[in-house]
């Protein structure tokens, strides 16, 4: 069905001093009709363009690839090629384009000449197909991340593919969204033999393929099943990626290798673990005598206030956020989380109530607000806008009105945080890696000197290593300066490894403010309202219901292993 030959393409730069980037080289790829093949690989490692070849988004500089016998280099092939393979981004608010669910799934057979009644079947058809039936009059902005990718599918369906390409579908979404998007997948594969390309950084998503695609470096490294791939664990490793919490697990126990938490079980007797391991004790929140940094007082705020479009999205929030404490704020798509942290340096104004920082309402200085609470968008590179990261870094400081001196002086300590070093000074900021250009975008906001630092999914989109960078530099920030970091994730892994404090929001109302083991502990709870937990913390508290002798209040891999092996050594 899909097949490439040598396949080779040259980004050709701008700059004709620079030389042009080779983003595939000498691909040779052969995809059967009704595969399901997960693509993984590092930021820059050619996923994407690989994708867009798929259905002549782009055309090869050099080699060739066949799309149903068609060569995509034949301008005269490509409306076929794009009529059978549909493409779905990353984000889907930028496919969607009608006011209405129907009309934007009709858009595309109408585009192709369909006549009104097969267009009609169609719609109906391809939402019941994604589960959206019921949603087919509502307007597109009025649904969560995870029904409007599942809208976006269907508009692709609409079309008839006989292959659906998917570049990061999930990674904007909270873990009910992942889910609904991976199901709505995997019934499309299997019901209807539609060709599936899942191009993600979720290592647990590519388990559920038939085979995996590792790229490196434009080229492709690793293909075989998943069970094959994962057990390249090193390997893997090496190429900035990962493998399946439970895969590492299992490997560190010596145990049999597998990559489900299920496969686990069925391998792993608990009742082994012979000896009482007296459950780990978790801190809890203590009672702070100092008066808070941040205060909101019964915050509300209601979008469109007296119209048809209304929406109360916080409601009644009282919150102190302390010196010092690193804040996770979870919950899914439409939860509140963006509303709320916008108060926190006043980018959005209460409807009622008020915000203090250090008791003093923030409307009386808002730009003293600004500098002491900085914060980080959700895609940090697109604050990114100098000529050199430097000079990016220094815009900040300079608009205070600092002297030459201490602009200087707070770029270097900023860059020096975040791990860039003198070499990164004069670099184009767009030249740098995916994790390099958070680092880069939080550093204009530390050299601001903030009291609080707020990160809006600072991982989103990331691979395995880039995430990893970035998070153990916002440790290092946080050791090294001491100030209050909030983060913002849907990621409830990183949640738990990050903070000391989590913010559960639902339905625009803080509804838990705990510690992680006592929030992720409540599994029940959380998937009541679209969340989940860590998936080794999933694992652990099935062993638990087998045999109480083992701790389910495990957040890592690491603590899984030191518990398991001193059970079984006891």
């Amino acid at each position: 069905m899909i097949s490439g030959e040598n396949l080779t393409f040259i980004y050709e730069e701008y700059d004709s001093s620079k030389p042009p980037l080779v983003a595939l080289k000498n691909i040779d790829v052969n995809i059967q009709a009704g595969e399901f093949v997960a693509v993984l690989g590092h930021n820059g490692s050619g996923k994407s363009t690989l994708a867009r070849h798929l259905n002549a988004l782009l055309a090869p500089t050099e080699g060739t690839l066949w799309v149903h016998g068609l060569d995509t280099k034949d301008p005269a092939n490509t409306w076929q090629i794009r009529q059978s393979t549909g493409m779905v981004f990353q984000n889907p608010d930028n496919q969607i384009i009608a006011t209405i669910v129907e009309e934007d799934v009709a858009f595309g057979p109408e585009n192709l000449g369909v006549a009104p009644e097969e267009i009609r079947r169609r719609v109906t058809d391809t939402l019941a197909s994604v589960n959206m039936s019921d949603y087919a009059t509502f307007a597109p902005h009025h649904l969560s991340g995870g029904q409007k990718q599942r809208v976006a599918i269907a508009g692709v369906l609409a079309m008839h593919p006989s292959v659906i390409v998917l570049d990061e579908p999930s990674a904007m979404l909270d873990p009910s969204g992942r889910k609904e998007v991976m199901d709505t997948i995997i019934h499309l594969n299997k019901k209807y033999a539609i060709t599936v390309i899942l191009i993600t950084h979720f290592m647990e998503e590519a388990a559920r393929a038939e085979r995996v695609i590792v790229m490196d470096d434009g080229s492709i490294v690793l293909d075989a099943p998943p069970r094959e791939i994962f057990s390249q664990i090193e390997k893997m490793q090496s190429l900035g990626l990962g493998v399946p919490q439970i895969t590492e697990l299992s490997h560190l126990l010596g145990r049999k290798h597998v990559i489900t938490v299920e496969e686990f079980l069925d391998n792993f007797d608990p009742s082994e673990i012979k000896h009482y391991i007296y459950e780990e004790t978790h801190t809890k929140i203590q009672t702070n005598p100092s008066p808070p940094l941040l205060e909101l007082v019964n915050v509300s705020h209601i979008y469109n206030s007296k119209s048809v479009f209304e929406k109360t999205a916080i409601h009644d929030i009282n919150l102190k956020i302390y010196d010092g404490e690193i804040i996770a704020i979870i919950g899914h798509t439409g939860s509140g989380k963006s509303t709320l942290i916008q108060h926190f340096n006043a980018l959005i104004k209460p409807t009622e109530g008020e915000v203090l920082i250090e008791g003093k309402n923030v409307s009386d200085s808002i730009k003293d607000l600004r500098r002491r609470v900085g914060l980080v968008f959700q895609y940090p590179e697109h604050q990114l806008f100098e000529v050199t990261v430097y000079k990016d870094v220094a815009f900040g400081p300079a608009r205070l009105g600092l002297s030459e001196e201490e602009i200087e002086k707070n770029v270097k300590s900023a860059l020096d945080t975040v791990g860039l070093g003198e070499e990164f000074y004069e670099k184009s900021p767009f030249e740098l890696s995916g994790g390099e250009k958070r680092r880069a975008a939080i550093a204009g906001v530390l050299a601001m000197r903030p009291d609080v630092l707020i990160l809006d999914e600072p991982a989103a989109g990331l691979d395995p290593r880039g995430k990893n960078e970035i998070f153990e530099q916002i440790k290092k920030m946080h050791q090294a300066l001491g100030i209050t970091i909030i983060l913002v994730s849907h990621s409830m892994d990183d949640a738990a490894r990050m903070a000391n404090r989590v913010l559960v929001m639902n339905q625009g109302k803080i509804v838990r403010d705990d510690t992680p083991a006592e929030i992720f502990s409540d599994a029940l709870f959380l998937t009541d309202i679209g969340l989940d937990t860590p998936q080794i913390t999933q694992l652990m508290a099935s062993l638990h219901e087998k045999n109480p002798n083992i701790p389910k209040r495990v957040f890592s891999v690491q603590e899984a292993v030191t518990i398991l092996e001193r059970g079984f050594n006891s």
